[in-house]
């Protein structure tokens, strides 16, 4: 038997690693992170690159993953939501926390201003009833309070209809009590460099913040940063590609991989010629066919989606996936291992060197982000470096 056939120096001690029986190992390289947000920082010729830490970090921690980036200068954090910002502050390393702004991309539900103030926390305004409860709050407590006035530019998703900064501007009263930190607008294909909607919402994104108080623009998500200098401002918003996402989909990916994910055989077995595998039995073998189950499933981030498209690899060889990926296994032909390869315990590679996230979002049929997002709570995770 050979125990490390598919096993990198990494995981030299599978039982170290992955201790109870546990399934799967979700490796974090926190280098390979710093990596990417320091090219990202580079090439983007604005005053300041932010890092997006919504999701808790896009799934990989965002308690590991933010010190780790404020450790390296990074002093503006994005997330989607208050709690996560509630949550971020109490994380972030104190010689750090005194000058880092967090903003609140979704705003504030109603009532929940006084909440963001004593958090520390900058919400981005995303509508006119935001604008006032977040003013008014400000005039009770007799300070401007930081904001971000998010203005729609053609996603039609959140920010600040074209018709509210009309009102705005004619009444610019309203904006008593709030200190516009910056003004941001979304890219809705950035992904895309030559699609039509990329210029056009640079026109609708310059003309809508001329018409507020002259403040710091922010325009540029990953993608966007690799649009160019016209889509720069004064600060970046990477998201994915800080967690080894390609920013140009067909592209080549200048990102350094940050997740590795290794799961271990479960069990494996001979079939006969027509023996069906799985639920639905999609999958009936043409011949003898030697299969391996691993513990891996859709409860565990592997989309359902994947089904026949999907791979794993041991070494440099591609194993398919039969059958349907079920909630917590999916199984593989390993006909082509030698029959002394691959047995219990051992891992097999489902995202690493051979295999991307975006290659396994592409088998899926969706998107690197959902693959990092969707990865769940039941693997052992490790984080590295950093």
């Amino acid at each position: 038997m050979v125990r490390t056939a598919s096993v990198q120096p990494l995981f030299d001690a599978p039982a170290a690693v992955a201790p109870g029986g546990a399934s799967a190992v979700l490796t974090v390289d926190l280098d390979a992170l710093v990596d990417n947000y320091r090219l990202l920082r580079d090439r983007f010729t604005g005053a300041a690159c932010a890092a997006v830490v919504k999701a808790d970090a896009y799934g990989l921690g965002a308690e590991r993953v933010a010190p780790v980036l404020a450790r390296v200068g990074c002093r503006h954090f994005f997330v989607a939501h208050l709690q996560e910002g509630l949550a971020l502050r109490k994380i972030l390393p104190d010689e750090a926390a005194h000058e880092t702004e967090i903003f609140v991309l979704n705003g504030l539900m109603p009532g929940a201003e006084a909440t963001c103030l004593d958090g520390r926390l900058t919400p981005v305004l995303n509508s006119l009833a935001q604008v006032d409860a977040w003013a008014a709050l400000g005039r009770r407590r007799g300070e401007a309070l930081p904001a971000v006035l998010q203005v729609d530019s053609g996603m039609a998703r959140l920010g600040l209809a074209p018709a509210e900064v009309d009102q705005l501007e004619r009444d610019p009263a309203r904006l008593g009590g709030i200190t516009v930190r910056a003004v941001m607008s979304h890219l809705a294909c950035a992904d895309e460099p030559d699609h039509p909607a990329n210029r056009a919402q640079l026109a609708a994104f310059e003309t809508l913040r001329r018409r507020l108080p002259p403040a710091p623009a922010s325009f540029a998500n990953s993608s966007g940063i690799f649009l160019g200098p016209d889509y720069h401002f004064d600060l970046a918003r990477p998201g994915a590609a800080l967690y080894g996402v390609a920013p140009v989909p067909g592209w080549p990916n200048p990102m350094r991989a940050v997740v590795r994910l290794d799961a271990r055989v479960i069990q494996t077995r001979w079939i006969a010629a027509n023996d069906a595998v799985g639920y639905g039995h999609t999958f009936r073998a043409s011949g003898p066919t030697r299969i391996a189950t691993l513990g891996v499933g859709y409860a565990d981030g592997w989309l359902r989606s994947t089904g026949s498209l999907g791979r794993a690899y041991v070494g440099d060889r591609a194993l398919p996936i039969v059958g349907r990926v079920s909630m917590d296994s999916l199984t593989l032909d390993i006909s082509a291992l030698p029959a002394d390869m691959l047995e219990p315990g051992d891992f097999v590679e489902l995202i690493g060197p051979h295999q991307s996230v975006d290659d396994a979002a592409k088998a899926a049929g969706t998107i690197g982000y959902e693959i990092l997002t969707s990865l769940g709570g039941r693997y052992v995770r490790r984080h590295i470096g950093g």
